[in-house]
């Protein structure tokens, strides 16, 4: 696994738009609060474009991401939201120059698709917050001084409440997903992950009980979740009901396909569409020790400089 280097006073911080249209007034304040941490942050020239609900036409976002990852200043890639269009501007870009000069790739949501293609490339990237988290209530959360850590090539150990679906036991592996829906989707393309001996985090937003069903089936019989080390669920915000109720919520759903499996799952641990929304090192080696009074989580991080 390739882990891009450290940032340090000075580096440049690009923020890009590869998907949905985004508020600028958001971005711009965390320019400002980027810059008062000592980054050069440059938010590029598409990033506020409007073309339906994309931030702009797929040419312009792809020109900016495209330059982001060409440049070698350039040492994180801050993405300003998900929504929808990331796959669309992945598919037409030439990542010899961000081979060259690996840097973070930073988001969540729709930005699963990157971090995905990263992890079949063998480069860490981090799920993390973007700048409609980075405050909450007018105050900076306590989501981005995490992120903040893990780019400054600090350790992230993790302790988190138990959930009564917890399912106990101590694995290690490599971390790897994101949002549910996203997974799916790149199911049987050359996006979709390894997931042998690896611990799998999963999120999603705005979903039927009944398709969450759908996607956890489609793990288990295609044989992804008897491959997993462990799993870590996230956030299942705002889940729907359809007019007939499915008769479990989005936590049992999941429950109901792990539960043979005899491996750790955690359940409630604080990422997604919701603060805290706390960073995690994709592709990283974790410990996941999973007990009924408590879960603990570390994230073994060393940039490639360090090493």
């Amino acid at each position: 696994m390739i882990y891009p280097s450290s940032l340090h006073p000075g580096d440049k911080i690009a923020i890009v738009s590869p998907a949905g249209k985004v508020n600028p007034e958001q971005v711009e304040k965390a320019r400002q609060l980027l810059e008062s941490e000592k980054f050069v942050v440059q938010i590029f020239p598409h990033a506020f474009d409007e073309f339906h609900q994309f931030a702009g036409t797929d040419q312009v976002r792809v020109a900016d991401m495209q330059q982001a990852l060409d440049d070698a200043e350039v040492k994180a890639i801050l993405f300003s939201r998900g929504g929808y269009g990331s796959l669309r501007t992945l598919m037409k870009l030439d990542w010899s120059g961000f081979d060259r000069h690996p840097k973070w790739l930073i988001g969540f949501s729709d930005i699963t698709v990157f971090h995905s293609c990263l992890s079949v490339k063998g480069v860490a990237s981090i799920h993390g917050v973007m700048p409609a988290f980075f405050f909450e209530y007018g105050k900076r959360t306590d989501s981005l001084d995490r992120l903040l850590d893990i780019l400054r090539g600090n350790l992230l150990n993790y302790k988190v409440l138990p959930n009564y679906l917890n399912l106990p036991g101590n694995c290690r592996g490599e971390l790897v997903g994101g949002n549910l829906s996203l997974l799916y989707s790149l199911r049987g393309t050359s996006l979709d992950l390894i997931f042998d001996g690896k611990i799998l985090f999963i999120e999603d937003i705005s979903e039927f009980d009944y398709h969450i069903d759908r996607m956890m089936l489609n793990l288990k019989f295609g044989g992804v979740l008897s491959r997993l080390a462990g799993i870590i669920v996230g956030y299942f915000t705002e889940t729907k009901i359809p007019g007939s109720p499915f008769g479990k919520n989005a936590y049992e759903i999941i429950r109901e396909a792990v539960e043979d499996l005899n491996i750790p799952v955690v359940f409630g641990f604080p990422a997604g569409h919701e603060n805290p929304n706390y960073p995690l090192l994709m592709g990283g080696e974790i410990t996941m020790n999973v007990d009924h009074e408590s879960v603990e989580i570390k994230q073994t991080f060393l940039s490639n400089e360090d090493r």
